[in-house]
């Protein structure tokens, strides 16, 4: 499995839209300003997170993106396969010997289950209350 640029870069979006969501919707350009994202390509990223029904917006001079549904709600599996399809790793093109099954049922069967216990068990919510216990104000900190 590889986390393509595109996923990271919807999953850092939608944490940023759910720590300032709060306040009403959200400008895209200003997400991506504060993630040094190109504001082309959350366009692109967000009419993905938006078809999924991840995602909302309103148009016009007062609208913007919010999140469509509580963040404890939102798996990241959710989000991942709204960006970029399927995360599995791809199962061995030939079974046909014992080899490749094994390599199959042993390794890839098993990191797949995995990949699906993690990313469905850890939520939107689970990243913002993450980053907002490690990451916000520490800017404010100040050590003697």
């Amino acid at each position: 499995m590889i986390l393509s640029r595109k996923s990271r870069y919807g999953l850092r979006a939608l944490i940023d839209l759910g720590m300032n969501s709060e306040n009403g919707r959200i400008s895209l350009s200003s997400i991506a300003e504060r993630n040094r994202i190109s504001s082309q390509y959350l366009e692109q990223i967000f009419a993905s997170l938006r078809r999924a029904g991840i995602i909302q917006s309103v148009k016009g001079s007062q609208g913007g993106y919010y999140l469509a549904k509580d963040p404890s709600e939102i798996t990241v599996a959710e989000i991942l396969h709204a960006l970029d399809g399927a995360y599995h790793i791809e199962p061995e093109k030939s079974q046909d010997d014992g080899i490749a099954q094994t390599v199959q049922v042993c390794v890839i069967e098993r990191l797949n289950e995995a990949f699906d216990n993690i990313l469905e068990e850890e939520t939107l919510a689970g990243l913002i209350a993450y980053y907002s216990e490690h990451h916000v104000n520490a800017d404010d900190m100040y050590y003697i």
